[in-house]
């Protein structure tokens, strides 16, 4: 498995991957695309997993707001769960952020999603607050994390 940038023909890929996980921030192919457009006020960061094959497991999207970094979306497939391709992908992302020189990455995850906390707490992020019913279908609070890199 590999790590690599993402590029527009990989939106397909995404969409099946974002699609078959229930607890995926589901965006449009709109919004997958306008990741890569250059004239954005916010540049992100799309990082696939791909096996050796080509075939794509898993995604992350990062959203630099200086100085901080937000996890916006990670999503592995189902079988590949399990297997570090996460932790890989969220590690490509905390490199990238110290070479940015940010000073954080935040993120929120719906409160009944515990095996995303306790993932994000065993990479250090902690609990930084909560957004009273932020999420719909079902309605749900989402817990804020913070991971300090200074």
């Amino acid at each position: 498995m590999k790590i690599r940038l993402a590029t527009p023909e990989d939106v397909p890929q995404l969409i099946e991957l974002d699609r078959a996980s229930s607890t995926a921030a589901h965006w449009s192919a709109e919004q997958y695309r306008d990741l890569f457009r250059s004239d954005s006020a916010t540049p992100r960061l799309l990082l696939l997993a791909e096996e050796l094959d080509g075939n794509v497991v898993g995604f992350l999207v990062g959203q630099h707001v200086r100085p901080e970094w937000e996890l916006e979306n990670i999503v592995v497939s189902a079988p590949e769960r399990r297997k570090g391709i996460g932790n890989a992908l969220l590690q490509a992302l905390l490199e990238a952020v110290r070479q940015a020189c940010g000073e954080a990455v935040l993120l929120e995850v719906r409160e009944s999603n515990e095996c995303a906390r306790c993932f994000y707490s065993r990479a250090g992020f902690q609990q930084s607050g909560r957004r009273k019913a932020y999420y719909s279908n079902p309605l749900e609070d989402a817990v804020l994390y913070r991971l300090s890199l200074r």
